[in-house]
């Protein structure tokens, strides 16, 4: 890394982090605090049945209000973060030359997030309310098994049917690294039926790569910003500044060697398994929290009205906070855990010096900075940092060659 990116490595970090706290101090420590003194999620509430009535609808069935609350509060929502994802997009990311959408693609892309996200959340709203109402005293029961059908179905439909509408997916050319990547699925047992490169480049120059599906049907998508040059063949169609970027065929099938690597030691599964336990365990305290009347006269509500999503968002948001800080730490230790697993996983096969050569370049072309607190570090990074995960792999390397 030389000079001259370090020096801008460090000005990104920085310049990420004052945003995040001015965010914070902005909406956490100002705007939701009047907010909740105000009364404003009672308000929206009052809202949605002045809607609801003045489209002359019954204002008593609390399904039809409360779709339209979500709908009302969603929107207020969009609009509250709609100028930190414009300055963030447009002068934060673009300032850095991260940025590749123009206006008119950022606002198709909201108009699209917009529609997807209040059909899914009206959806949802609507099933989550007519549970409660009708599952008697262990409705939880029955909301716990709704939800975790749902989002299995949800991990298996986005990426085929959500995600295109946002980008663009082709099936990775034949030719030499798509061979690698075959064969290499093929020696893992993975099974492997589609392979795409997303079109990320439209919007951000940051890289990635990842797979999804369930059980025997499995399918790996490749950001073209993690191919050499975008993965062209002809130079000419490459502009200047992303010449050189990305990584090489072999360097590319390490990455997926730590991905697969997930797979095979369980990590997805491993994650469903906490995913639905800990869904369980919400549904029960808001089963045994969510009648409590102060709770929601705290909020503005008149006595005796307690709409079910106002009292799941309290005890999710409020009365499950402790948990939520507690488990989201643990789950960052255990994502660490898995990082470094993954990453043993690919050393053994042999790709341990490629991985490194390839973590190198992710990070210069997405200007990682490379030093961190490591007690920092340790609260807010899924990912070990860069050096810990080299230490980690030289280590492992070093160990192979002293037992051989």
């Amino acid at each position: 890394m030389n000079e001259e990116t370090f020096f801008k490595a460090r000005i990104y970090g920085l310049d990420k982090e004052q945003f995040g706290i001015f965010k914070s101090i902005l909406l956490d420590v100002i705007v939701i605090p009047l907010e909740l003194y105000c009364g404003i999620i009672s308000l929206f509430w009052q809202t949605s049945l002045h809607i609801v009535d003045k489209l002359n609808f019954d204002v008593n069935n609390e399904i039809l209000v409360s779709c339209v609350f979500v709908v009302v509060i969603g929107l207020y929502g969009y609009v509250k973060e709609l100028p930190f994802k414009v300055y963030g997009t447009f002068v934060l990311e673009e300032k850095h030359g991260f940025n590749k959408q123009t206006p008119g693609f950022f606002v198709w892309d909201q108009i699209k997030g917009l529609l997807v996200s209040n059909i899914l959340t009206v959806l949802l709203s609507a099933a989550v309310v007519f549970i409660v109402q009708w599952g008697g005293e262990y409705f939880f029961i029955y909301l716990w098994a709704f939800a975790g059908i749902i989002s299995l179905v949800l991990l298996t439909i986005y990426p085929i049917f959500i995600a295109p509408l946002f980008d663009k997916y082709t099936p990775l050319e034949e030719g030499d690294l798509r061979t690698a990547i075959e064969k290499l699925a093929a020696s893992l047992k993975f099974p492997l039926t589609k392979l795409y490169v997303v079109e990320g480049s439209k919007r951000s120059s940051h890289s990635n790569a990842y797979f999804y599906g369930l059980w025997n049907s499995k399918r790996i998508v490749l950001f073209d910003t993690l191919l050499l040059n975008k993965g062209k063949k002809d130079n000419t169609e490459v502009k200047e500044e992303d010449e050189g970027k990305g990584c090489t065929n072999d360097e590319v099938v390490a990455v997926l060697g730590h991905e697969l690597g997930h797979w095979k030691l369980g990590h997805v599964t491993k994650n469903i398994v906490i995913m639905q336990v800990n869904l369980l365990l919400l549904f029960f305290v808001f089963n045994y929290c969510f009648k409590y009347a102060p709770f929601y006269e705290a909020l503005g509500f008149a006595p005796g009205v307690r709409p079910i999503l106002v009292g799941l968002f309290i005890v999710l948001t409020y009365v499950m906070a402790p948990y939520n800080a507690i488990l989201s730490f643990a789950l960052t230790i255990l994502s660490r855990r898995f990082e470094y697993q993954a990453d043993e996983f690919a050393q053994k096969l042999g790709y341990a010096d490629l991985l490194q050569k390839a973590l190198i370049k992710l990070n210069l072309d997405n200007l990682g900075f490379p030093v961190h607190d490591w007690l920092y570090s340790s609260w807010n990074h899924s990912h070990p940092t860069l050096l810990q995960r080299m230490n980690r792999l030289k280590k492992l390397e070093a160990k192979d060659k002293k037992s051989q």
